[in-house]
């Protein structure tokens, strides 16, 4: 597997952003015809990604603070908004996967079916739902400072890339 792309999404005044970059692993997987969604779901289960969920995504702009998350698209394909209403598009599609650091919100900009994936939190933490709205921080930044950096990558574990380029970004 090649590296992921990495997007910087820095707080625009509205949400909080991040220091650590979005992770796109385009074509992660290469899923069988039946039960593609399950292949995914073990992947991430074996690398600690748990708390596990099966959806679409929300068509409204949402982060979380609690928790980075994790989708793998195991169904059709869309564009999502990263950042907020002047943020980057990111193309996702079947076999991709996005790793998205708390505080980055992301919507998408299709329906909401437009793709079916399973999502992730690290060490299966609860999440919660911002939504940029007055009064969410000072709070959600102090949650989002307070956070560790995963020890695996959802994708390929312990030896996987997330845990080295995201430590990169922490300021020492």
């Amino acid at each position: 597997m090649t590296k992921p792309e990495t997007h910087l999404l820095v707080d625009n005044g509205i949400f909080p952003g991040s220091a650590l970059p979005v992770l796109h692993y385009k074509k992660a997987f290469k899923l069988p015809l039946l039960f593609p969604a399950r292949v995914i779901r073990q992947v991430f289960r074996k690398n600690n990604w748990t708390n596990n969920w099966r959806n679409g995504i929300y068509t409204f702009d949402h982060y979380h603070s609690l928790t980075h998350e994790v989708i793998g698209v195991f169904r059709g394909k869309t564009t999502l908004q990263l950042g907020g209403e002047d943020g980057l598009r990111v193309t996702i599609e079947r076999g991709d996967v996005l790793v998205i650091p708390a505080g980055v919100a992301h919507k998408n900009l299709g329906k909401e079916t437009d793709v079916l994936c399973i999502g992730g939190y690290p060490d299966g933490k609860d999440f919660d739902m911002n939504f940029g709205k007055p009064g969410e921080r000072p709070q959600t930044d102090q949650n989002i400072a307070a956070l560790k950096v995963p020890v695996t990558d959802p994708v390929t574990g312990k030896n996987g890339s997330l845990p080295a380029i995201w430590n990169s970004h922490i300021k020492k």
